[in-house]
């Protein structure tokens, strides 16, 4: 009465009783079938290794990484460049890989892609990548070509791993060598125009501001000492003409003119126009302005003993004789006199032009230094740049070495490719499992269905389901009666009478 009423405990128990024979059959006959079908299959062997990940031998304080992507990233990369039809058809070659299988070539490279496995390893332990090695697997039909085909999978790993350091290395500094040539160059033509502007504005720099403010108070002192000292001239020259006359017209004059106080005044000016000079220049404990300094108190003293000396008589001289020798120094002396003026004048004139050269370099000096200070802005700019490009380059070179040395992160196997001695596909024990859960589920299944289609009132409750009536009395089983009626086994299971026809065969 399965499905036509609800079942309990006691209604399953009661079919277990009755059908158990049904589902321990096919328990017992599919795990058979399947644990000798395993004899048909072609067995798979899988050969496996171990490759650590070792990190870099120089603390990448000294020596940083130039490669810095994530190694699971990178490991997925290298898996793709190596399950590439490049690299999988020479191997195919190399060992007849499904060559009994009459297949095509993108057939038998697909197959050989299913037949590599990458399994990462985890480990519980911190590290700085997270990832300290991975296994790699390969399947095949014999244990010694999964043996071969898994090493030589893995020198592609370890060698694609290396060669893509190295190649990273080399091209990083490739790389960083021509920018740091462009940088040079850069500096270099800086570096000219910056000697050029130098030439070209000596003297207008504005380091250069300082030293001409000097200079051009020196030159201004020179030029009022030239000025005095001028004057000085003048006045010696106009002194000088007016003893002259005199010594035309009332003869030699009683007093040398070498010995005049204007005279004595002019070297005194001289004096003190040189010790100007040299104070512009030197510090006072300078040996040369310590003599100017002597030299200026002497005549200084002098010219007050002359002061303080009586004049010399003075003679008469004749109209009829000829210059006396007085006349004939006075004359020279003003013709020394004149050109000493025209020297000062000469000078002057000199110093003026020069003062006037250094205040415009003065006054140009701003101009200037905007000037300047952009082109030391990106001198300095393109100087900072190429120290960093230097630096970046000479850390790059230093890690190529270290690439080309195997000293960096390199993939190191520790388990070589195991030589498999046991099939991992068909396994005897895993084959004998399904099946028997195969016979169980399809015992459970006829059961099912047998109970489903039987129509039969067992119990009260079937009774009671059926009709809605109480039960007024059970009649005992009887054995004779039921083996007289009852039909073949096979009839017996697939075939019920209705169950009025039961009831009446019940009651007669």
């Amino acid at each position: 009465m399965l499905g036509h009423r609800t079942l309990n405990v006691d209604d399953y128990i009661a079919i277990l009783k009755r059908r158990w024979w049904i589902i321990a059959i096919p328990a017992v006959i599919l795990p058979i079938i399947t644990a000798g079908a395993t004899y048909f299959i072609t067995p798979q062997y899988q050969s496996k290794t171990l490759v650590l990940i070792d990190q870099q031998k120089v603390p990448t304080a000294f020596v940083g990484p130039v490669v810095t992507e994530a190694l699971d990233s990178r490991l997925a990369y290298m898996t793709e460049q190596i399950l590439s039809r490049s690299s999988i058809e020479p191997i195919i070659n190399q060992y007849n890989l499904y060559g009994d299988e009459h297949l095509s070539m993108d057939a038998r490279v697909d197959l050989t892609r299913k037949a590599i496995f990458i399994e990462p390893v985890q480990s519980s332990i911190a590290r700085s990548n997270g990832l300290p090695g991975f296994n790699i697997l390969f399947t095949a039909k014999d244990p010694h070509t999964a043996q071969q085909v898994c090493a030589q999978i893995t020198g592609l790993f370890t060698g694609a791993n290396l060669k893509q350091r190295q190649a990273s290395a080399e091209d990083t500094t490739a790389y960083l060598q021509e920018e740091l040539d462009g940088a040079k160059r850069n500096l270099d033509d800086l570096d000219g125009k910056i000697s050029a502007f130098q030439r070209e504005h000596a003297g207008g720099l504005p380091e250069d501001e300082s030293n001409n403010m000097s200079i051009i108070s020196a030159l201004n002192s020179r030029l009022e000492a030239t000025t005095g000292q001028l004057q000085s001239l003048e006045q010696n020259k106009s002194v000088g003409q007016t003893l002259l006359a005199q010594q035309v017209e009332s003869g030699p004059a009683p007093v040398s003119v070498s010995q005049t106080p204007q005279i004595l005044q002019r070297q005194l000016d001289d004096l003190l126009a040189q010790q100007a000079d040299l104070e512009a220049h030197y510090t006072p404990d300078y040996p040369d302005v310590k003599a100017i300094h002597r030299k200026v108190d002497d005549k200084r003293k002098e010219i007050a003993a002359a002061a303080i000396a009586p004049p010399a008589p003075v003679v008469a001289p004749s109209p009829n004789r000829p210059d006396s020798a007085n006349v004939v120094s006075l004359r020279a002396q003003l013709r020394g006199l004149d050109q000493a003026i025209q020297t000062k004048h000469k000078e002057q004139d000199d110093l003026q032009a020069q003062i006037r050269s250094y205040q415009g370099r003065v006054q140009a000096s701003p101009e200037i230094a905007a000037q300047f200070k952009e082109l030391t802005r990106d001198y300095d700019t393109a100087q900072a740049f190429y120290t960093q490009l230097l630096q970046k380059k000479n850390a790059s070179q230093m890690t190529t070495d270290l690439e080309h040395r195997m000293e960096g992160e390199t993939f190191t196997v520790l388990d070589p490719a195991s030589l498999p001695a046991d099939p991992t596909y068909p396994k005897q024990s895993v084959f004998a499992m399904g099946g028997l859960g195969s016979g169980l589920a399809l015992g459970l299944l006829i059961v099912g269905l047998l109970e489903y289609k039987d129509t039969a009132l067992l119990t009260e409750r079937d009774v009671w389901e059926f009709t809605q009536l109480p039960t007024l009395a059970v009649i005992a089983w009887s054995e004779g009666a039921a083996e007289a009626k009852q039909p073949g086994r096979l009839k017996r299971l697939f075939g019920r009478k209705p169950p009025k026809d039961l009831l009446a065969d019940a009651s007669g």
